[in-house]
């Protein structure tokens, strides 16, 4: 699996080798121009459920409301999922160009408070010169509930750390690849890992200027391991909505978690078996410049 997230990592960062050799050739002589970044790889900072290299504006702040409901097999009883509601209320604010802040509640199993820091490296140029963008992302979550087994609040604490690489290939057409890893302090049952390996895979396909459409897959990479949990791996379809200041990202998927420890590490539904739930997420961005 690594030789094979190798390959991908070096044949994505090669795209655009060619093309830097010829400006840089081209630009011989002449005055040296800044390149100009790519826009809009992705619509907001969020694929579906994980990051995307996409960043908050310098001094604006980006209220967001991430909604789950229940399976749609509850059926009539359970209103067919709508009975059942996950919420996530966040606050995430650009500090400038390259960084940004989050910090964000939810309610979902044993509720947790998370925060989070993301760095921008890297930003594709349309002369690509520079092919790809890259940028990291830290994440912490703490839960609010005790459990028999982590009664601190470091034992309750989950961290996960990514590497998002994602390029625009079109205007329409876009992907990215978010290898990660995530620690728990404490495991909370005898069969889990304190540390999980996964690769993250993302997509956007624009419909029309103010729509496209998105898919997102988390991989385990010790798939022996998921097994022994008795999980399964995060995947989910959705359309982005821009309508003004606000963008709605309404998806399918089989996850019920809204932060990276419950749709990486705690995913225990499958497609296959009809465990898809519906949610939406609600960015609405407010500028202090």
């Amino acid at each position: 699996m690594k030789k094979y997230f190798s390959a991908l990592a070096i044949g994505f960062l090669s795209l655009g080798s060619a093309n830097a050799q010829e400006d840089l050739l081209s630009m011989m002589g002449n005055e040296p121009t800044k390149p100009e970044p790519v826009m809009a790889t992705f619509k907001t900072t969020r694929v579906l459920n994980g990051h995307s290299v996409e960043q908050v504006a310098t001094r604006h702040l980006d209220f967001r409301i991430n909604h789950r409901f229940g399976k749609i097999s509850d059926g009539y009883e359970g209103f067919w999922g709508l009975d059942a509601a996950r919420i996530r209320l966040a606050l995430e604010y650009g500090i400038n160009d390259w960084w940004m802040v989050g910090v964000g509640r939810n309610n979902a199993g044993t509720k947790a408070w998370d925060y989070f820091s993301k760095f921008r490296i890297l930003r594709q140029t349309k002369t690509n010169s520079m092919p790809v963008s890259i940028s990291f992302v830290g994440t912490a979550a703490v839960n609010v509930i005790k459990t028999p087994t982590t009664s601190s609040l470091t034992d309750r604490s989950t961290y996960t750390v990514q590497a998002l690489i994602a390029r625009k290939f079109t205007d329409g057409f876009s992907l990215q690849l978010s290898p990660g890893l995530m620690h728990r302090n404490q495991k909370e049952t005898p069969s889990q890992s304190n540390d999980v390996y996964s690769l993250g895979m993302g997509g956007r396909i624009k419909i029309s200027k103010r729509t496209s459409f998105n898919a997102e897959y988390f991989l385990r990479l010790k798939p022996d391991q998921y097994a022994s949990e008795k999980l399964n791996n995060s995947f989910s379809l959705g359309f982005d909505i821009e309508t003004g200041g606000h963008v709605f990202q309404l998806h399918v998927t089989n996850t019920n978690g809204l932060i990276e420890r419950d749709f990486i590490g705690g995913t225990s539904n499958k497609w296959s078996k009809g465990d898809i739930l519906y949610g939406f997420n609600v960015s609405r961005v407010f500028s202090f410049k």
